[in-house]
């Protein structure tokens, strides 16, 4: 099959600001400096704008900032029209002194300048708060996130794996101060993650106009079929390195990897990979902004690019399978009904 046009990407505002995102993305999590260099990252980066992705995803403590470089090294190298492209990265891991972790107003003002040389960058166009910080004043960090914003080095800010809770308390601080709210969450959403982004989150969208930057659709490899056994791992896959090891008895355990074997029948069923079924299946949620896809090769990123053609196959009877399946549709209080 050929790779489709570009225009076969859709896109959609990130929540409810005006930013246009294409609603599958490209995250560097374990491939950028752990199993990319620079020049295999503008072999990836060349072929995700082919098929239309304008929105990629890194994080300070990705390899330990060498993500970054990566990243900047190459879009420079490619020569990108800033403009044409969104870049997000992520704040809260930024090293080994006491004040390189967390949301203070020295680590996010400190950590977003030394990400912006990292990506040889004047701005990014999302900066998130990696993980919440209990141990720092909410106040405190949606100032600082509100200054990077002043300052021109951040358009948007946002948050990753935080509670509901603590994203209507940002809300309520930023709207009692005339200040910016978080327009977005990154949060984990697959088959066997929903709790948050359909229950949890769900008064959210509305309220605050809270958009979706969801990550891990595949549960790190899980959903594409390619694990059989936690003793018997493809070689090169993520869990064979050495930072993802302690991962594999989590997430391969044989009731899952049950359940994924009666998911790829449902794919073959429908012709396409478990992959692709699993990716199209969080985009028919209409909450989520974007997708976030990872790929390590251009096969991959063909493959996860693809599963746009297969949207309209995931009627509500397949949805209902896909269901039977997997018995992980969590419960919805009467409140959110």
């Amino acid at each position: 099959m050929a790779a489709p046009s570009p225009y076969v990407m859709k896109y959609k505002k990130l929540g409810r600001t005006g930013l246009n995102v294409s609603c599958l993305s490209y995250g560097t999590w374990v491939t950028f400096g752990n199993q990319v260099d620079v020049q295999a990252a503008k072999v990836l980066l060349t072929k995700c704008r082919e098929f239309g992705v304008n929105f990629f995803d890194i994080a300070e403590v990705y390899a330990n900032g060498k993500a970054e470089e990566i990243m900047g090294q190459a879009i420079k190298e490619l020569n990108w029209k800033r403009s044409d492209v969104v870049i997000s990265t992520k704040i809260f891991w930024g090293g080994q002194g006491i004040n390189d972790i967390g949301l203070s107003r020295k680590h996010i003002i400190e950590g977003t300048q030394a990400s912006l040389r990292r990506l040889q960058m004047d701005y990014v166009d999302v900066l998130f708060c990696h993980r919440p910080d209990p141990g720092t004043p909410m106040e405190e960090t949606v100032r600082a996130m509100n200054y990077v914003i002043g300052k021109g080095w951040a358009f948007y800010w946002g948050t990753s794996e935080w509670e509901g809770s603590q994203i209507v308390e940002a809300w309520a601080i930023a709207d009692r101060l005339g200040l910016i709210g978080p327009a977005v969450e990154q949060p984990q959403y697959n088959l066997f993650a929903r709790d948050k982004v359909e229950i949890e989150y769900a008064p959210l969208y509305k309220s605050c106009g809270l958009g979706l930057a969801t990550c891990s659709a595949l549960a790190s490899g899980v959903l594409t079929g390619k694990y059989k056994h936690q003793l018997s791992l493809p070689k090169n896959s993520r869990f064979t390195l050495d930072n993802y090891k302690s991962m594999a008895s989590r997430k391969l355990d044989p009731r899952i990897l049950g359940k994924v074997d009666e998911l790829r029948k449902i794919a073959e069923e429908l012709k396409m990979t478990l992959a692709q079924m699993t990716i199209a299946w969080c985009l028919k949620n209409e909450n989520i902004s974007t997708v976030i896809t990872g790929a390590s090769n251009v096969e991959q990123i063909k493959e996860n690019m693809e599963s746009l053609l297969h949207l309209d196959k995931l009627t509500a009877d397949v949805l209902e399978e896909i269901e039977r399946a997997v018995e992980s549709k969590p419960y919805r209080p009467e409140i959110f009904r």
